[in-house]
């Protein structure tokens, strides 16, 4: 019988990597615009784990959204503006924190000195740290645009720690506080705990998705903007496989007309992080998350476009 090779689109056949793209090891060599990394990652996890096979059922999701030409409702096909690729995961001894850290690094890095926008599926929301280096090595400072339901800038947290990140990077020098901006906060914070601008979820959930958008515009302007979104930014209802899944949160349709909102920023990357399989019920939570994946492609390949 003859073997048929080529993509039918199907949703259970060959799910490997992100959108079924080609697996790339020689990122330095590809003329791809674009690349995927997992970063099984939850040793710096305070609530339910298991975020490490977070990466494996996003990929397993996004078999449901490869059959699409294109997205609703951007007006063009993905692939008529822009090569990705997927980079597998970083792998690293259990249990080391240390080497995880080294290991992400060097390949997060190898992939953005090779020029190509680094989507970065998680893990626990601490690999947004290392992620963050490798970024201001390449661009300098960094406004964050970040969705969450916690601040994650707690002073007292210790290095490998999903809460504390952001305070980490501000010592660090990592960001640009005056172009920093969260959306979706939904416990206690102080006012004066840090400089970034906060939209909590009630004011994200009152205004419309276009003026929150606006809001992160103003707040960001031109300058290289990294974006950071933990899944528990949306309400339970939309993402119950996440590790501190908070009430009251924005759902999936709100999120995804705010990043559509976002068109034309310079968005130099993108982590989503805080997916835990365990808990996801009827794979919803993978579901959201590959959808903002593909979300951020169709940003980026917009932008790509226009600048050609």
């Amino acid at each position: 019988m003859e073997r048929i090779n080529d993509d039918c689109g199907n949703m259970y056949a060959n799910v490997f990597s992100f959108l079924n793209l080609p697996f790339c090891e020689d990122i330095a060599s590809s003329d791809a615009d674009l690349a995927i990394l997992g970063l099984p990652y939850d040793l710096a996890t305070s609530g339910r784990p298991g975020t490490r096979y977070g990466p494996g059922a996003i990929r397993q999701a996004s078999a449901n959204l490869r059959w699409e030409e294109a997205r609703w409702p951007w007006p063009f096909s993905l692939q008529d503006r822009i090569k990705a690729v997927d980079c597998g995961d970083v792998q690293f001894y259990q249990g080391n924190h240390e080497e995880f850290v080294q290991r992400c690094e060097a390949r997060a890095g190898e992939i953005i000195d090779a020029g190509k926008t680094l989507l970065s599926f998680g893990g626990d929301h601490y690999v947004a740290l290392p992620l963050l280096r490798q970024q201001a090595k390449c661009h300098g400072k960094l406004a964050l645009i970040h969705f969450d339901a916690h601040t994650d800038t707690d002073e007292e947290g210790w290095i490998f720690d999903h809460g504390a990140m952001f305070h980490h990077a501000r010592k660090e020098g990592l960001l640009d506080d005056e172009r920093c901006i969260q959306v979706g906060i939904r416990t206690w914070y102080e006012q004066n705990d840090h400089p970034f601008e906060v939209i909590d979820a009630d004011r994200a959930c009152q205004l419309t998705a276009e003026a929150v958008s606006d809001a992160i515009r103003q707040r960001v302007g031109d300058g290289p903007a990294y974006l950071s979104f933990d899944i528990d930014c949306l309400d339970p209802a939309y993402a119950p496989g996440t590790g501190t899944p908070v009430a009251g949160g924005l759902s999936s349709n709100r999120v995804l007309q705010i990043l559509r909102g976002l068109r034309g920023l310079n968005l130099v990357g993108m982590d989503i992080v805080e997916v835990a399989p365990a808990f996801d019920s009827a794979g919803i939570t993978g579901l959201v998350a590959a959808t903002l994946g593909l979300e951020f492609m169709y940003l980026v390949a917009d932008r790509k476009d226009a600048n050609a």
